[in-house]
């Protein structure tokens, strides 16, 4: 049969795989998922437990992490969720505001200031150790989106502020070590303290061919800083005006400094 035969003979099928496809995207985006990162998942009382390890740079990538910036606050008209440019290192509309607020001397402004502030996050390859919440993560690769405080944690082992405390590189395959996530919720607030590094060892035994195996597998980092990321100066400028507003009209401080 065919090329276009074996095309007339599943046109029917074609219809139903569509149709599911249509299906999905009908649903919006909210529901979408990214499969490649890895969560902690939290019990009711907002504890959660983990162990993972940090893996090394991805090959042809010359850091184990990624970082960049972003803000979410939200408007009169809705919410303002978008990657800051500062990343790259260029102007943010939002950080210009937020400053204009932060130097109006008025206590209320720099609330607002708080609020839209811009928020750090790092993004490194992990590989699942022990989850007891969702054992079908244990031995897989994943990304790993992470704060301040944990990457504190991190910069801590690689530079130790005590002269009996040696040197380690969390992300080495052969010197790193697990690294025990322990959430709390403390005063409402995710608190991840307890967190800690276990003692330096070799990964999976320091089996070669398994090390690489799990090297091949990692992701680029490298997207999450390509400029394709992050809108530009006058389209986050004018969202930042619909969502503070709830028009494209001009906002000015006033406006800005009501986020109800």
């Amino acid at each position: 049969m065919s090329n276009f035969g074996q095309l007339k003979k599943k046109s029917q099928a074609n219809i139903d795989a569509i149709s599911k496809e249509i299906e999905k995207i009908s649903k919006g985006s909210e529901s979408y998922k990214d499969d490649r990162f890895w969560s902690p998942e939290r019990d009711k009382t907002g504890n959660g437990f983990a162990v993972i390890r940090f893996l090394p740079a991805p090959q042809n990538e010359d850091l184990p992490w990624a970082r960049m910036f972003s803000h979410g606050f939200q408007g009169k008209g809705g919410w303002f969720i978008e990657n800051c440019p500062t990343t790259l290192g260029l102007p943010c509309p939002v950080c210009e505001a937020n400053n204009e607020l932060w130097n109006s001397g008025v206590e209320s402004d720099k609330d607002i200031a708080r609020q839209r502030k811009r928020k750090l996050s790092y993004i490194s390859n992990i590989y699942v150790v022990s989850d007891p919440a969702n054992k079908q993560n244990e031995g897989k690769v994943f990304l790993y989106k992470f704060g301040k405080k944990i990457f504190d944690k991190i910069s801590e082992k690689m530079k130790p502020q005590f002269e009996d405390e040696s040197p380690m590189n969390p992300f080495d395959f052969w010197g790193g070590a697990n690294f025990k996530l322990k959430i709390r919720t403390v005063q409402g607030y995710v608190n991840y303290d307890k967190s800690e590094f276990d003692n330096a060892s070799q990964f999976l035994d320091g089996n070669d061919k398994e090390l690489e195996k799990i090297w091949n597998m990692e992701y680029s980092l490298k997207e999450f800083s390509s400029p394709d990321q992050f809108k530009g100066y006058e389209e986050l400028s004018a969202k930042l005006k619909q969502v503070l507003s709830g028009s494209n009209s001009m906002v000015t401080i006033a406006d800005a400094g009501d986020g109800s």
